[in-house]
């Protein structure tokens, strides 16, 4: 609704399963476009799953034109302690969170590519971030989107396509099984939007970042990584050395924030005496 306010073209997609991802209606995504075409803006139903994430980027070609940006919002739920976890469950849940969010991505990227400019934005769960019990395949999926996030900010950068990760809380078809009744009236997916938009539009210059989200609050996360220890690699050193010297590798004084993989390079080369920088012969 907030996209089609402010004139996005608007492609609405949702099976309109359960929050198990069972069934099927037709009706949730064309309900949301008459209300956006009620308001006077321009929106079209799709009910693929996401999955079939090249059926719902033609949708948006064959009746806009384009894709500009592209929102990973769809999921489901399978809880269940893992030592109850079935693989029919693991694997449902990867395929709506994870490869969905792939499959639909990876239609519209190369097209991102030839027009030099995207908005691509994940959703991520606090599930993901610090596990929860009974979550192991969401858990799973959710951290595996923020990893596809930043390699493809990386490789989108050249090309003007910006990819960043949230982790919102917010009253939905997945949590009003789960939150309490107070919690889901406080926790309005309006509160959500803002960042959302900001994200995936034109002017914010953001990518590979990470955002948790919800109520009212909106933080940005990053990596700490402590001082650490480093020994001799030359000579090298048992388990008996590091647990010596475990306060080291556990202190975060002083700690790093690495923004990539380069710093991680960077201290492990000056320790082998190696300049990671050159390049392989």
């Amino acid at each position: 609704m907030e996209f089609a306010r402010r004139g996005a073209k608007v492609v609405v997609n949702d099976l309109g399963g359960s929050g198990h991802g069972e069934g099927q209606n037709t009706s949730v995504a064309q309900k949301v476009v008459d209300e956006i075409a009620a308001a006077g803006g321009e929106a079209v139903a799709n009910t693929n799953s996401v999955e079939d994430g090249g059926k719902i980027v033609e949708t948006a070609l064959d009746t806009f034109g384009r894709v500009d940006v592209v929102v990973n919002n769809a999921g489901i739920l399978r809880d269940s302690a893992f030592h109850k976890l079935d693989e029919a469950n693991w694997d449902l849940v990867y395929r709506v969170h994870l490869k969905g969010s792939f499959a639909v991505t990876r239609a519209a990227w190369e097209h991102m590519r030839q027009q030099g400019y995207g908005r691509i934005l994940m959703t991520s769960s606090g599930a993901g971030v610090y596990g929860n019990f009974g979550q192991a395949n969401y858990s799973t999926a959710k951290l595996g989107l923020h990893g596809l996030a930043q390699t493809l900010a990386i490789e989108g950068r050249a090309k003007g396509i910006h990819v960043n990760t949230i982790a919102p809380i917010a009253a939905s078809r997945l949590t009003e099984t789960v939150m309490h009744p107070k919690m889901l009236a406080g926790l309005k997916p309006e509160l959500v939007t803002p960042l959302a938009v900001l994200l995936c539009s034109e002017g914010c210059t953001e990518s590979g970042q990470f955002f948790e989200v919800g109520g009212g609050w909106v933080t940005r996360l990053r990596w700490e990584q402590s001082r650490g220890a480093q020994f001799d690699p030359a000579k090298g050193f048992s388990a008996e050395d590091l647990a010596k010297r475990w306060e080291e590798v556990q202190s975060f004084e002083d700690a790093y924030h690495p923004a990539d993989f380069s710093h991680t390079l960077d201290v492990v080369g000056e320790n082998i005496g190696v300049d990671i920088s050159l390049a392989p012969q």
